[in-house]
């Protein structure tokens, strides 16, 4: 393992995810230096950490820069460059790199391919068709009373699920994707689904190769308004762990299921995993989806409750070490609630200046920051969602009553938030 203090390590991205695991790794022993490009306001300010102006698709760049510092490790925490195949590039200039090639992000990148996989190794999910013809998509509508889910097959930045009461919405649906271009090329082809009902709940690990480490479970809320209204976003809070799995075996089994299903399939995987689950009311599980990331505001209160080094097992990891032997050990339960834009999810309303930060601390909260700029001495909205407002307790209801004290302190005009981030309705 590498040296206490020695290590070099890069983080690709700028959102609230990429600010947790850089304030979760920069708390390290075994780091001595963190850089997370773009980054942004929030990761500036951490110790041992610096914020490189290179893009997230700048691949060119980010690969020249990972050589010449060198980095121990790159962590590439956004869907979009795994999918796009950023991973592989650094695997090819032999750097050690945490994330999936583009063969097997392809579970994030194509809701089609993720199904099928499912189906190849008897992975228990909701029957499905899928479609590139808006007149079939509707007709299979029409003969399965029970396919309310349209998903647009590629990556649409949280949005491209739409949950439909009736067969006329999930039609609707349809065409705006396929027809209407609403998400553009990632909604060319959709894939219909059976509609689940019961409890969802969020699934972490670690797999590398034949491996896995489970890392804990979270609960998101998806819609923008209080009691599960209004639009999908990418996501308004989080809590963890899950209210409705406090049993790690479930997700242990799952994960080991998932590593042997990709040994088989030949695609070697190194990288965090999300799995989304549904539990119905016979207690069986089904998955929804795969994220080959950790989500974005799950790893924000996940990485809080999480007091095992992450970077002493990534650096062994990458050294030719193995996760056999290793565990998570996590301590209380941990709420997060997003600040996010006017306008979001559509347009958002930006430059607005962001007040309070300095304040939150009395409350005990953590604030990771996810569309923010800075602006002369100011701080100001930058992207739809904003800012993650989190805090640990002993239970759920400690931890939610210091994020909403917290909360209370910021201001931006138009600020819009969920107030029930920890009292979900049950199904």
């Amino acid at each position: 393992m590498t040296e206490n203090g020695s290590a070099t390590l890069l983080i690709i991205g700028s959102g609230g995810r990429e600010h947790a695991l850089a304030w979760h790794l920069s708390r390290s022993a075994h780091v001595a230096r963190l850089l997370v490009a773009p980054g942004n306001p929030g990761t500036a300010t951490l110790p041992k950490t610096s914020n490189v102006p290179l893009s997230m698709d700048d691949s060119e760049g980010l690969l020249a820069l990972a050589l010449q510092i060198p980095v121990d490790l790159v962590i590439i925490g956004p869907e979009k460059p795994l999918c796009a195949g950023l991973g592989d590039r650094f695997v090819q200039a032999g750097l050690p790199c945490l994330g999936p090639g583009a063969a097997a992000a392809k579970l994030e990148g194509s809701k089609a391919f993720a199904k099928q996989f499912m189906v190849r190794h008897g992975l228990p999910t909701a029957s499905f068709g899928v479609f590139t013809s808006s007149r079939e998509a509707r007709d299979y509508i029409d003969a399965n009373p029970e396919a309310r889910v349209v998903k647009a097959d590629g990556l649409a930045a949280g949005k491209g699920v739409v949950v439909a009461d009736d067969a006329k919405q999930a039609k609707e649906a349809v065409c705006d994707m396929i027809e209407y271009k609403r998400f553009g090329s990632a909604g060319q082809q959709v894939v219909v689904e059976q509609r689940l009902f019961g409890r969802e709940v969020s699934l972490f690990g670690l797999i590398h190769g034949t491996e896995m480490l489970y890392l804990g479970s979270a609960q998101d809320a998806k819609r923008l308004h209080d009691g599960d209204r209004g639009p999908n976003t990418g996501g308004m809070g989080a809590l963890s762990p899950s209210r409705y799995s406090t049993d790690d075996a479930l997700g242990r089994q799952f994960f080991q299921k998932m590593t042997s299903a990709l040994h088989q399939e030949g695609l070697f995987y190194s990288g965090f995993l999300y799995i989304g689950l549904l539990i119905d009311d016979q207690d069986r599980p089904h998955i929804l989806e795969f994220n080959c990331r950790l989500g974005d505001p799950e790893a924000q209160v996940l990485l809080l409750r999480i007091q095992t080094d992450l970077a002493a097992i990534l650096l062994d990891l990458v050294q030719g070490g193995t996760l056999q032997g290793h565990s998570i050990s996590t301590e209380g339960h941990a709420v997060g609630v997003v600040l996010a834009a006017a306008g979001y999810p559509g347009e958002p309303r930006i430059g607005m200046p962001i007040t309070g930060l300095a304040n939150t601390q009395s409350h005990g909260a953590t604030v990771f920051h996810m569309g923010t700029r800075g602006h002369g001495d100011r701080l100001e909205v930058a992207g739809g969602r904003v800012l993650t407002v989190c805090a640990t307790g002993t239970n759920l209801q400690a931890a939610r009553q210091r994020v909403y004290a917290a909360l209370a302190e910021i201001h931006f005009d138009g600020m819009q938030w969920r107030n029930d981030i920890g009292c979900f309705r049950e199904p």
